[in-house]
């Protein structure tokens, strides 16, 4: 006879998941790690008395805003190589709601999180409760199915014994390379504190393995006669190669065929910047030397990219005669992008297996090809040096001489956190990454207020190292709520705050595309009505202290170079805090090296805007479609 065991259903889930196990390399871990929650009607009594019950093996991490929590999960996946994640446990009603943009974040950038939101009755005792949605159509509907396209699995459970499949279902997509995603179980609040008699099979650890799948041999054969015969290939690392951990596996195949690296902004770092292969970024936010390298390569190799428009630059930039790509990914859906020959197989099996087969044929690329690309981005560093150079140390940095600031201070053990703004696209032509894991840029969804949670997600799961959240005001404004849970659980991040009085980099942009910065600017309105006043009279320095944090204000080069180096020695959370020079006449990052689609107004009366849609023409007569 099978012996079970009566609990409640939200006892069961949580005694569930503290005995699932990723495995991968002969390493295993806990899957799901620990467990962020907000409690409210909808699940205090279920979900909340279960953490409380089962304390001692699912650690409990209190946080300030649904959203933030999700990031914080989401730092701590990519952190923990996808192999070990955190679940997020919110009530119904706004509480679920407010889950979506951190699902659709986690589910776009392939990293696993695991969201338990309450649901209203399975059994409708009274309709409508609390925060209900009534659709007149469709009584099974509940905000909760907003979850339904951002997730990669979506279950609710109206029954008890329903829990087992979907329990199972949903570890199986978190723990897969491909699949990963937010995974949404929707918990009706009754059915999470209702009783039933589970089999206590359930409850035994499971390991997941996750896979290292590798080449087919006719895909893999014709992936090296491709390199073979090209003149002038260059690889294009995206984020599969962190995923996979194939960074040696890349630098092993760099150096023995001598092809150049570009990287997307979820890429960079597979190479360390110094390594002689190492191009920089690739795209509209990329360097000069990557994307001429891009312009007139004859074979793309994308190794983990999903080619989004940011990378090719909106179907622009790879423009040379007959060019082609070859396509190592793990997932067949990008390996066919880009009408790309497919080489489907984990990045690190796939680039030992064709590093392997070039070497039987002692293939390199002309030595002329290598001299072009190292001259070039000697060049190029020279353009960094000269961005992060203050000949007066004394006066109000630029956002450049900011991140130069920085880049003098830390080593291969730190770790930056960025997501949105103009940092991005500074940081991807500018930064040295030192470490495999040292730039941590989320730019596939690209999402306002995700650096603070994430760098406590990332610290910790990298306790012993130091951990830096690049905000800018637009993006602190926008959810600076968990600065109280690095306070409360003694979380030691650094946050590097920088003061530019508004939306700086949709305010270059709107400039760009005939919108003429409207409506990106800090300010009192102005008598016109816009906001083109004095700037705000507020002090972010002043609202980070007073939700906690240790502050350090910078007010010139010099002092922000000594406030970050007291910042990197400190053990508690600390933020430094420093107002950028936005002037014009004041060199900034070097202009973008290639297009980006954002559509200008087909017929407009103001001269800006009519300029900006002829410029528009001029590069979208230069895109092609790969066929």
């Amino acid at each position: 006879m099978t012996s079970t065991t009566r609990l409640t259903v939200a006892q069961a889930l949580v005694r569930f998941l503290a005995a699932q196990y990723t495995e991968r390399d002969g390493v295993r871990r806990r899957l799901i790690g620990a467990t962020w929650g907000i409690f409210g009607h909808g699940n205090v009594a279920g979900i909340g008395q279960a953490l409380l019950e089962y304390g001692d093996a699912m650690p409990y991490h209190q946080g300030r805003n649904e959203q933030s929590m999700v990031h914080a999960a989401v730092g701590y996946a990519r952190q923990s190589n996808r192999l070990s994640a955190h679940a997020v446990t919110t009530s119904i009603g706004p509480g679920a709601t407010n889950l979506v943009t951190g699902a659709a974040l986690a589910t776009i950038n392939h990293l696993p999180v695991l969201l338990l939101p309450g649901d209203v009755f399975a059994t409708r005792p009274a309709d409508p409760v609390l925060q209900q949605l009534e659709v007149p159509h469709a009584g099974d509907v509940s905000v909760n199915d907003c979850l339904r396209p951002v997730s990669k699995y979506f279950d609710r459970i109206t029954r008890p014994e329903a829990l087992i499949p979907a329990a199972l279902g949903a570890m199986r997509v978190l723990a897969d390379p491909i699949d990963t995603g937010a995974v949404t179980l929707a918990l009706p609040q009754d059915v999470q504190a209702e009783g039933y008699d589970w089999p206590e099979e359930f409850f035994a650890e499971r390991t997941w393995t996750v896979r290292r799948p590798a080449a087919d041999p006719v895909e893999l054969a014709e992936a090296v006669q491709a390199i073979r015969s090209a003149r002038r290939p260059l690889v294009v690392a995206g984020g599969g190669v962190h995923h996979s951990r194939a960074e040696d596996a890349l630098a092993e195949f760099a150096s023995a065929t001598l092809i150049p690296v570009a990287s997307t902004q979820a890429g960079k770092g597979s190479l360390r910047w110094d390594h002689p292969q190492d191009v920089g970024g690739v795209g509209h936010t990329g360097t000069a030397t990557a994307d001429e390298l891009a312009r007139t390569a004859d074979l793309v190799i994308g190794i983990g990219t999903r080619f989004t428009d940011f990378t090719t630059a909106s179907g622009t930039l790879f423009s040379g005669d007959g060019v082609r790509f070859l396509n190592l990914n793990i997932a067949p859906f990008d390996g066919h992008k880009l009408s790309g020959r497919p080489l489907v197989a984990d990045a690190r099996s796939g680039l030992e297996e064709l590093t392997e087969a070039l070497e039987l044929h002692d293939h390199r690329v002309d030595a002329a090809y290598v001299a072009e690309y190292t001259e070039d981005k000697q060049r190029w560093e020279h353009r960094v040096e000269a961005c992060f150079e203050a000949d007066e140390p004394d006066v109000r940095p630029t956002q450049p001489q900011i991140i130069g600031a920085l880049d003098a201070v830390v080593d291969e053990s730190d770790i930056i956190v960025n997501a949105a703004g103009s940092l991005p696209g500074d940081l991807h032509k500018l930064w040295r990454s030192r470490s495999r894991d040292q730039y941590h840029l989320e730019y596939g969804y690209s999402c306002m207020g995700y650096e603070i949670p994430a760098a406590i997600g990332v610290k910790m799961a990298a306790a012993d190292r130091p951990v830096w959240a690049l905000v800018g005001d637009g993006t602190y404004l926008m959810m600076p709520t968990e600065l109280v849970t690095a306070v409360q659980e003694g979380v030691a991040i650094k946050v590097l705050l920088v003061q530019n009085h508004g939306y700086a980099s949709i305010g270059g942009l709107s400039e760009s595309v005939g919108g003429e910065r409207f409506g990106t600017a800090y300010r009192f309105r102005a008598q016109d009505g816009t906001y083109t006043g004095a700037p705000l009279p507020v002090d972010l320095a002043a609202n980070a202290a007073s939700l906690g944090m240790r502050v350090l204000r910078a007010k010139t080069v010099q002092g922000l170079r000594a406030a970050l180096a007291e910042a990197r020695d400190a053990d508690t959370p600390t933020c430094v805090y420093v107002e950028s020079e936005t002037s014009d006449t004041v060199s900034g990052a070097p202009p973008a090296q290639a297009w980006w689609d954002v559509p200008v107004a087909e017929t407009a009366t103001r001269p800006s805007a009519v300029k900006a849609r002829e410029e528009y023409d001029r590069h979208v007569s230069t895109r092609r479609r790969h066929l």
